[in-house]
Order: structure tokens, then sequence, then C-alpha cells
């Protein structure tokens, strides 16, 4: 990412051709565009300069390996060598992560796809269907509901219902 693709006055990233070859602006969350004011400070970065945001250690570009070993790296600094699947950690798992804790905090699918830059929200509807935590607070919140008391039908209504159902009854 170059710095002229950074715009921290209004928090927006400019993601030049990813992997499928399309271009997309993504927000940035307000904590994360004044980290990065206060990192683009001390790296006395302009937003007209050529240069790469996050350089690499030789002031380029970063590779796909130069990325891995980076990540990994950090990963070992939090003491995390493997993953609870048993898997060592990838840069793409911080991907995936950020769309589960946004799916996690409510946010619409279709933002969450934009700001992956998935073609079709069934693609990122994986992250929906392959965690269990996400289903578990789905549970637990219409569980929630239930618990505080409040009537969905009151008695008349249940009577109502019942008598109308028992003329089904087989």
């Amino acid at each position: 990412m170059k710095c002229q693709d950074v715009d921290l006055a209004q928090g927006i990233l400019f993601i030049e051709k990813s992997k499928k070859g399309k271009s997309r602006f993504v927000p940035m969350s307000h904590s994360m565009a004044e980290t990065c004011r206060d990192y683009a400070k001390r790296m006395s970065f302009s937003a007209n300069s050529n240069g790469y945001f996050f350089p690499s250690s030789d002031g380029g570009k970063y590779t796909r390996h130069s990325a891995k070993s980076t990540i990994q790296n950090i990963y070992a600094k939090a003491g995390i060598s493997k993953l609870p699947n048993g898997r060592y950690p990838r840069v793409h798992d911080m991907r995936h992560s950020k769309a589960t804790h946004l799916l996690m905090s409510g946010v619409n699918l279709i933002y969450i796809r934009d700001f992956l830059g998935h073609a079709s929200v069934l693609t990122t509807e994986r992250y929906a269907k392959t965690n269990p935590e996400f289903m578990r607070k789905a549970i637990e919140e219409s569980t929630a509901d239930n618990m505080t008391g409040i009537k969905k039908y009151g008695m008349e209504q249940k009577k109502e219902l019942t008598e109308f159902l028992k003329q089904y009854r087989l």
C-alpha cells in the first residue's frame, strides 16, 4: 500500500487491484485512522509520497514471503506458535478474524462483503457458517428475549391459537 493510497484525513484506504483484479475504497475505524496518523507522523510520511506506507526492511514493497515472516514473528512475540486447530498462523487469518469480529458485532453481511471485496455475499456467509461462537451468540440472544418476561402472546391469543391448532389434530 503506497502512502498516496491512504487518506488519513477521511480514514479511507484505496486497495488497488486485489487478487481478482478489482480496486475498492475501504473505511478505517476512527481509532485505526488515529493510529495510522500517529505512525505517519513518526515515519515522516506525506500523502503525496510515492513510498510504501508500511515499507519492508529495505524500504520497498512487502513480498508474500516477507509478509508471512513478519506476521509469524508477531504471533511468536504474542506467544502463539500454532492456532487452536493445530495450524500455523497465516496472513489471511487476520483478515478472517476481522470479518468474524465484524459479524459478531452485528455488522450487516453486505457491508462485510464490501469491506472484504467479495463479489458475492455467499462467499462472505462462510464466516457465519463456520463460526460456532456466532451460532452460540445468536441462540443466547434469542433465549435472552424469552427470559426477560416479555410475552409474545397474551393469554387470550394463546387460547385462540390453541383452539385453532386443535382443529387440525390428526
